[in-house]
């Protein structure tokens, strides 16, 4: 008897039955629901815990692992049954409703369901061609934080006045029966994020609509998007204007238009909020959109992130240079303008123009930490690098990666001086 006290005494403690029931749920939340589920064979008292999760992130990946278990017919059964059996309220739902897995009448149940229950983070995601219609149940969860809606067609009915808490609003190949994008997301006043990006709606945003949105702070837009294809500089500069409390903005120019005359002209007010800043589809290798480029981060001069992306895919696009207009050379008693820590390049040619904005970049930006410049293997490789590693850095410890050539040139600045001679 004396043995078995003494025995029990050094058992280890039993930590997982004992936690608090919000650090069950904080748990279950951040694991796969397949994995949530299976918690139950942990302890007997953890049989039924996964049913306390707020959580339901039925997306691709959970559709991807019923197929492989050949239970993907089940799908919507399976959505019913784990509702059933939640106890809490669910605060935040992504499904997957490709392929046609989901009806409408299975999406209608679903997001009655859900605004009833006060759904706060809630996303939908269509892969397919033709777009999901959407009740008009969604326009009465008026809990919303964040919206994000992929492949979908809705039409708010005329009582519909915004969503008064929505923070963040993603809207990817939507459409609005109506087309007024803008009488959408201006109803949501406490907007904080907007990321939109439709190639089969050209043309449906007007900027003035945007610029209605005073607290946003991170602006993703494809200016395909606007209500005009030819974009002047200065309508950046006037949204950025118009926005006092933006740090972070990701432009796509796809299918965008510069008007050469005006990118010629001095630099515009500063925006001094903005931190981070992207850019894709932009063909950097023409003196016209290289100026542009050069003009944008000249004006956002804290600015600590800068990246341009996909410019392969314009490269491909065997886009003809713009003549005659070429990037100033560089005045280096500018050095100390910019505030750059990172600078990413997508895929370049080797350009005159490439390499002098990549010289301004440089040359101003003494904090400068590492630019990464993604270079086409068809070209001199050797001779590009030769050509970066003789060009002046503010930054006594910028690194330049020069990656997809075969060649990576780490601080070589630190060893070999700013002078070298050609070979």
């Amino acid at each position: 008897m004396e043995g078995a006290c003494k025995s029990s005494k050094f058992e280890p403690e039993d930590f997982i039955s004992g936690m608090p029931d919000i650090v069950v749920t904080n748990i279950l939340n951040r694991l796969p629901l397949q994995e949530a589920v299976r918690t139950g064979i942990l302890a007997k008292n953890w049989r039924l815990k996964w049913t306390m999760l707020s959580q339901l992130v039925l997306d691709k990946n959970f559709y991807n692992y019923l197929l492989r278990r050949k239970a993907e017919k089940n799908y919507g059964t399976i959505i019913s049954r784990l509702l059933l059996h939640l106890k809490g309220v669910i605060t935040k739902f992504v499904i997957y409703a490709g392929r046609r897995i989901l009806n409408d009448e299975d999406i209608n149940h679903l997001l009655l369901f859900l605004c009833r229950n006060g759904i706060k983070d809630l996303t939908l995601y269509n892969d397919q061609k033709a777009p999901l219609e959407l009740p008009i149940h969604l326009f009465s969860c008026m809990e919303l934080k964040r919206l994000v809606l992929t492949g979908c067609r809705f039409d708010p009915p005329t009582s519909f006045h915004g969503f008064p808490s929505l923070l963040s609003l993603e809207l990817y190949n939507v459409r609005l029966k109506n087309g007024k994008f803008g009488q959408f997301f201006t109803h949501c006043p406490t907007l904080e994020t907007l990321d939109m990006d439709f190639t089969n709606s050209p043309g449906k945003v007007k900027l003035v609509e945007i610029a209605k949105l005073k607290n946003l702070k991170i602006l993703s837009l494809s200016l395909y998007n606007l209500d005009n294809p030819k974009i002047r500089s200065s309508i950046i500069f006037e949204l950025a204007g118009c926005l006092p409390q933006l740090q972070e903005l990701h432009l796509d120019f796809w299918y965008t238009e510069f008007i050469v005359d005006v990118a010629k002209r001095g630099l515009p007010v500063t925006f001094p909020c903005v931190k981070t800043l992207s850019i894709s589809r932009i063909n950097v290798g023409t003196g016209m959109n290289s100026l542009c480029a050069l003009e944008i981060i000249s004006s956002f001069p804290n600015l600590q992130s800068f990246e341009i992306r996909e410019t392969k895919w314009l490269f491909l696009q065997n886009i003809v240079p713009t003549t005659g207009v070429h990037l100033p050379e560089v005045d280096y008693s500018t050095t100390g303008l910019l505030q750059l820590r990172s600078v990413v390049l997508g895929v370049v040619i080797g350009s005159d123009d490439e390499l002098c904005l990549i010289e301004h970049v440089l040359a101003r930006s003494p904090f400068l930490k590492k630019i990464v410049i993604h270079y086409h293997s068809e070209y001199d490789e050797p001779l590009f690098a030769r050509k970066l590693l003789k060009l002046h850095r503010a930054s006594p410890l910028a690194e330049i990666d020069l990656v997809d050539g075969g060649m990576k040139l780490n601080r070589l600045l630190e060893s070999s001086g700013d002078n070298f001679d050609d070979d």
